[in-house]
């Protein structure tokens, strides 16, 4: 079983910061490409940022350079953060942590996702 916990997010005014983290825990053998996704009601989900083991990093045009996509990798698992800045209104959504995952050495690797955790900016 694999679990992707995220936490950080929360209420701020426009122009604050906010951090959030996604660790990811179980019977992992390797986590691959981490990645945030977010999703503002009425709207589809979309990319916000990916980083991969190695650390290439991609950012949807609408963060960069505002938002801060990090990651720590352990043994058999990783904690991926979104550090970010400069926050607008428009940057309110549901933020999902996503990770490309293998639970074996020969294993493929499968997709997960976290609960969300929601932002919400203030103008």
């Amino acid at each position: 079983q694999v679990n992707l916990v995220e936490s950080g997010g929360g209420l701020v005014q426009s122009g604050g910061s906010l951090r959030l983290s996604c660790a990811a825990s179980g019977n992992i053998y390797i986590v691959y490409t981490m990645g945030w996704y977010r999703q503002a009601p009425g709207k589809q989900r979309e990319l916000v940022a990916t980083i991969t083991r190695s650390r290439q990093i991609n950012y949807s045009d609408s963060v960069k350079g505002r938002f801060t996509i990090s990651r720590d990798n352990n043994k058999n698992t990783a904690t991926a953060y979104l550090q970010m800045n400069s926050l607008k209104p428009e940057d309110t959504a549901v933020y999902y942590c996503n990770a490309d995952i293998a639970l074996t050495l020969t294993a493929r690797s499968s997709e997960y996702w976290g609960q969300g955790t929601q932002v919400t900016v203030s103008s």
